[in-house]
């Protein structure tokens, strides 16, 4: 069904920046741990960094990668690496070496930027010897620090701070920032040159460079403007709970943020009491995050010391919001709460519910300006009736270009028409909202019988003493598959299988009920943005 028609603009991601700093000059831009730069601070540095990267004769196109948690350093990389014309590629500071080296060799990443942290430097020093890498260009973390902890830092965690030659291969990320600033112009063609590699599994395992447009990245902070009714320009306060390197923070945290002229409130990683008092402090107004997040905040027993009436805009994706979660989250902190949906390969936002207006629980919303989103039969792409279940398909100018350097990847993922392939399945209702039932690959097959793992999940969400939950399907000699969910209950809380078969006799049929039930006394398994991983309990499982 197609979106309601608006115009939305297109142009270089790095202008967001260069409006900021226009806009709003003078106000807090980015807050780290305390410390503040505005926004012509972080412009100046931004193109400084640009200025820095065109003294060192790199080429447009030239791939450089980012391997930082949020901090000031991924911002001022990230806007000044476009002005210089290049291709940003993003890499998660907690890849084995392995995954590292396949992305840097795949996406032909040359030019690596990191933190003088062992966690992050090491991992990309070893790269040198091991890959195409060439140079390594090195933050001081220190520098983003506000007093005394840029002094106590180096003594208290000197085990952490990495120490690296002075040699060819390494430069100075301060060196790259002492020049006057003025790079010389860079020609953009918005719809064609690549902005950005953000690798992905796509549909299938394999991981692929999704390559996301300055178009695609411009338009999905616009189209994200748009869905977010009522924002104020210059004065709202942006949480950056999750990571910068996934492409949800991108675009909803760091790229609405400075389209907004919103303070950014960055943490380095997800901590749960660091998080409450935070908000608590700073008042953000602005909340996006993931189910698990908020889940977590909505059941721990230290919510009510803290004040969190400042959140207006909390939107999860990223994975699907339980029922429950969003109704417990709401009723402790008073912010409503909505589901948006997306993909890497659609920069990421495809759809999201109206923060002001009728929000459905279990949708996913409406599609985003320009968007259109059609469900077909995945066998024939025979578009299918209103309120029947078909794969989700995307047209709009968020979708990617294709995928790096893999044309048949690219063609199997395009139906003819230039829509893009999910591989998740959905139904949509009268009023035009999107119900996401479960991805292609997810579904349990036993007996001959389609079972949706968040189906399932859903309704053992419903008990009450539930916090966490994961579906998966096992191999079974008989069945094919059998149905398994790994509970975990909170805090005091105790329940046996039979209270939860119990539970579940009539809001599950018989196909769908789990076959076996794990209770688990610690948090389940989660990716690195925070949401739940049925990847890896599954794996966890069938390598035990």
């Amino acid at each position: 069904m197609p979106s309601k028609k608006s115009t939305i603009p297109i142009y270089p991601v790095y202008e967001l920046l260069d409006n900021a700093a226009r806009d709003f000059p003078k106000n807090k831009g980015f807050d780290f741990l305390g410390k503040s730069m505005t926004w012509r601070e972080l412009s100046d540095a931004a193109n400084a960094f640009a200025k820095g990267l065109q003294d060192a004769e790199v080429k447009k196109g030239t791939k450089i990668g980012l391997l930082l948690p949020n901090c000031p350093q991924f911002l001022v990389a990230y806007y000044g690496a476009l002005k210089a014309g290049m291709t940003v590629v993003n890499y998660n500071p907690l890849y084995a070496e392995r995954d590292l080296a396949h992305q840097i060799e795949d996406s032909e990443t040359d030019i690596m930027v990191t933190l003088d942290l062992t966690a992050t430097y090491d991992k990309a020093a070893a790269m040198l010897d091991q890959t195409r890498l060439g140079h390594i260009i090195v933050c001081r973390f220190v520098d983003v620090l506000p007093f005394p902890k840029n002094i106590l830092f180096p003594v208290l965690k000197s085990r952490d701070v990495a120490t690296w030659p002075r040699d060819d291969r390494h430069v100075d990320f301060d060196d790259m920032l002492a020049n006057d600033g003025k790079p010389k112009p860079v020609k953009i063609n918005v719809k064609n040159d690549v902005a950005l590699l953000q690798y992905t599994g796509g549909t299938t395992g394999v991981p692929k460079g999704a390559m996301l447009t300055h178009q695609n990245l411009s338009a999905n902070t616009e189209q994200c403007l748009v869905a977010f009714d009522g924002v104020e320009m210059g004065t709202e306060k942006m949480l950056g709970a999750i990571p910068f390197f996934h492409v949800f923070a991108m675009t909803v945290v760091m790229n609405l943020a400075v389209r907004i002229g919103a303070e950014i409130i960055a943490i380095p990683r997800f901590d749960l009491n660091d998080t409450l008092k935070l908000i608590h402090k700073k008042k953000p107004t602005c909340f996006p995050a993931v189910p698990a997040i908020y889940n977590a905040i909505a059941n721990s027993p230290r919510r009510k010391k803290y004040d969190l009436t400042s959140l207006k805009r909390c939107i999860s994706g990223g994975a699907p919001l339980p029922v429950d979660v969003k109704k417990t989250f709401e009723a402790e902190t008073g912010c409503v709460l909505v589901e948006g949906y997306g993909l890497t390969e659609t920069s990421p936002v495809a759809s999201v519910n109206p923060l002001s207006g009728v929000n459905k629980p279990a949708s996913i919303g409406l599609p985003l300006a320009d968007t259109n989103i059609k469900l077909v039969n995945p066998e024939d792409a025979r578009e299918v009736k209103l309120g029947e279940k078909g794969e989700v398909c995307i047209k709009g100018p968020q979708v990617m270009k294709g995928y790096w350097n893999n044309p048949d990847a690219t063609k199997e993922t395009f139906y003819d028409d230039n829509y893009f392939r999910t591989g998740d399945i959905a139904y949509e209702d009268k009023d035009g909202y999107f119900f996401i039932v479960d991805r292609i690959k997810d579904l349990i097959i036993t007996n001959g019988y389609n079972v949706y793992p968040r189906h399932v999940e859903e309704a053992i969400y419903d008990h009450a003493d539930v916090e966490e939950c994961i579906v998966g399907g096992l191999p079974d000699q008989k069945r094919g598959e059998i149905v398994k969910a790994w509970v975990k209950l909170k805090d005091g809380k105790t329940l046996s299988q039979d209270e939860m078969l119990a539970f579940l006799k009539d809001k599950l049929s018989a196909i769908e009920m789990p076959k076996k039930i794990e209770f688990r006394d610690t948090e389940l398994p989660k990716t690195m943005i925070g949401k739940l991983s049925r990847k890896d309990v599954i794996a966890q499982e069938t390598t035990d």
